[in-house]
C-alpha cells in the first residue's frame, strides 16, 4: 500500500508560519524511523497521515483514497504519545472496543482482540484491568489495537518515551516481526530507537527532509573514525549539523 503526502502545507495559527510548507513524502514499505529534533514537525506529519489533521493544502491518500474517507481510517492507525487507560476495561475489552469502534461486529472484534494481544505478547495479561498495566505495556496495548482492525499502516508517536531499557527492547523486537505485514512509521527524537535496526529511516528539521532511504543510506552519513556502537548517533549528529541545528 502507499500512503503518500503530497504537497502539504500546515499551520497551526494563522500568526504563525507553517509547520510544513509544501511537504512531500512516500511511507516506504517495512518499517521506518521518523527522526528529528523536538519541534521538526515529526508529530505533524504522523498527525496529517493519520486523518487527526487536515492539510491546509495539499493532498493525504492511501492507494489514492483521501484521508477524510473512512475506508481510509479503517486501514490506518495512530497511537500518540500517551495511551489513556480505561479503568473499567481489561485489556481485551479494551482492545475490543477499538474494532467496534474502527466498525467490527462486536463478537468479530472480541476474538480478534485475543489474537492481537497475542501478537504483541500480552495475552497473560487479557484479563487484567488497563488501569493495572505498566507504561510500556499500555503502549503495546495501543499497538493491539492497531492490528485488532487489520490496519495495513500503524503510525506512532514517541512510543517509547518513559520507558525503561528493557521495556525498549521488547517493544522494538515486537515492531520488527510486525514490519513484514504492517508497514510501520515511528517518530522519535531518540536515534537509539531502532535507527540501525529499521529498514528506512527519514530525518526530518523544522518541517523539511534532511534524508530518507534505506538504513544503509543513512549510516553512509557517519563521520569517518566513529567509534563502534555510535554509528546511528553520529549519523544524525552530521546531517542536522550541516543544515545548522544547533
Amino acid at each position: 500500500m502507499t500512503l503518500e503526502l503530497a504537497a502539504c502545507t500546515y499551520t497551526y495559527s494563522r500568526r504563525k508560519p507553517p509547520v510544513l510548507r509544501d511537504f512531500d513524502y512516500r511511507l516506504p514499505e517495512g518499517l521506518t524511523v521518523l527522526l528529528g529534533p523536538n519541534g521538526a514537525g515529526k508529530s505533524t506529519v504522523l498527525k496529517l497521515a493519520a486523518s487527526v489533521h487536515r492539510p491546509g493544502t495539499g493532498t493525504v491518500t492511501l492507494d489514492g483514497v483521501p484521508s477524510h474517507a473512512k475506508s481510509y481510517r479503517q486501514h490506518v492507525a495512530w497511537m500518540p504519545q500517551d495511551i489513556t487507560p480505561m479503568p473499567s476495561l481489561t485489556a481485551r475489552e479494551y482492545v475490543a472496543y477499538i474494532g467496534w469502534l474502527k466498525g467490527m461486529k462486536r463478537d468479530v472484534a472480541w476474538e480478534q482482540a485475543q489474537r492481537a494481544l497475542a501478537r504483541v505478547e500480552l495475552s497473560e495479561l487479557s484479563d487484567t484491568r488497563t488501569s493495572q498495566l505498566s507504561g510500556g505495556q499500555l503502549r503495546r496495548i495501543g499497538v493491539a489495537g492497531a492490528l485488532v482492525h487489520n490496519a495495513r499502516v500503524l503510525l506512532l508517536d514517541e512510543p517509547t518515551a518513559g520507558m525503561d531499557p528493557r521495556q525498549r527492547r521488547v517493544f522494538r523486537d515486537i515492531l520488527r516481526t510486525l514490519a513484514g505485514d504492517v508497514q510501520v512509521l515511528m517518530s522519535t527524537h531518540d536515534v537509539a530507537d531502532l535507527a540501525e535496526e529499521a529498514d528506512h529511516v527519514t530525518v526530518l528539521y523544522e518541517g523539511q527532509i534532511l534524508h530518507t532511504g534505506s538504513t544503509d543510506t543513512f549510516l553512509a552519513h557517519t563521520p569517518a573514525g566513529t567509534a563502534p556502537g555510535r554509528a546511528a548517533e553520529s549519523a544524525y549528529t552530521e546531517l542536522l549539523t550541516r543544515h545548522g541545528a544547533s
